[in-house]
């Protein structure tokens, strides 16, 4: 796999970028946006192959597990958003650690994260994972330099044992420009349901792009692996990055259709003569609050 310094788009963008005749800011080609109804329709076809993938796991006993890392505002967390839509959240698991305890400080690094492996007939989706060591921590100084060289020579050797033990490793970088990364920092800044999105470190990484671009090519010449490599998802068009991750995650699982019985709706038995509904006043209800908002109904009439 190819290194580089940066997360900002590559040759190959570039060359789709000169074939469709459109720039980016500061002259870095990008190729034209899909549209909207073609993505809608192929978001739906990968995601009913999701479905089948959950049926094929849950009928083999397979155990699933994916890591999404990237930088900040990559757009990892809309890609689950997307994979998860339309699973049970019995199978289909989001695992979003917070800040390790005091206690969890005190572990071995790995232990909090293999809490959340799954078991047979489970798929477990890492937002953000134990490679935060190589990250925020490397970067921000939150671990000493002997936890982060003895993290890097134990985690290939970790995941080998997960993928031994018959788990289905894969892990994917969500690489963002740096310009596409601000502007989104500056959209959530006025926006009321995603502003829960910026904090402090977020905006720290503005300031240390390069430091974290460091980071990153050192964790894959150590970590991307035969046995676990790293799949880098392009980003910078949010829709794009969704359509091409999850369609290269069906491709590397083996699953198949599994047959199951047809369901069939009975009859809706008769009415029976003893069963008599309690006054609606005994209940309480919640305010219709849509009545509220359409006012008048009279003036739809």
């Amino acid at each position: 796999m190819t290194k580089t310094s940066g997360d900002a788009s590559t040759t190959a963008q570039q060359t789709r970028g000169k074939k469709s005749g459109k720039k980016a800011k500061g002259g870095a080609a990008r190729p034209p946006k899909i549209p909207n109804a073609v993505y809608e329709a192929e978001l739906f076809r990968l995601q009913a192959e999701l479905v089948k993938v959950q049926l094929w796991a849950q009928a083999t006993g397979a155990r699933v597990v994916v890591v999404f890392e990237g930088r900040d505002a990559a757009g990892k967390g809309g890609t689950i958003k997307r994979i998860t839509e339309y699973l049970s959240p019995r199978v289909a698991r989001i695992a979003a650690l917070p800040t390790p305890t005091e206690r969890e400080r005190t572990q071995w690094y790995y232990q909090r994260y293999i809490e959340h492996l799954p078991a047979a007939g489970e798929i477990v989706l890492f937002d953000r994972s134990w490679y935060n060591r190589a990250g925020v921590e490397r970067v921000m100084g939150f671990c000493t330099p002997q936890e982060y060289a003895q993290f890097m020579r134990q985690t290939p050797i970790f995941e080998q044992m997960l993928v031994e033990d018959g788990i289905m490793l894969r892990k994917y970088w969500f690489s963002v420009s740096d310009d596409e990364q601000l502007r989104r920092f500056r959209s959530r800044l006025s926006d009321p349901v995603r502003q829960w999105k910026l904090s402090p470190m977020d905006l720290e990484s503005i300031h240390r792009w390069e430091d974290y671009s460091r980071a990153k090519d050192e964790m894959l010449v150590h970590t991307d692996v035969p046995a676990s490599p790293w799949f880098i998802v392009e980003s910078d068009i949010k829709k794009h990055a969704r359509l091409n991750m999850i369609a290269h995650l069906l491709s590397t699982i083996p699953y198949t259709d599994v047959p199951h019985e047809k369901v069939v709706l009975p009859e809706r038995p008769a009415a029976s003569s003893g069963y008599v509904r309690p006054p609606r006043e005994l209940s309480t209800y919640v305010t219709d609050h849509v009545a509220e908002l359409m006012g008048d109904p009279e003036r739809y009439a």
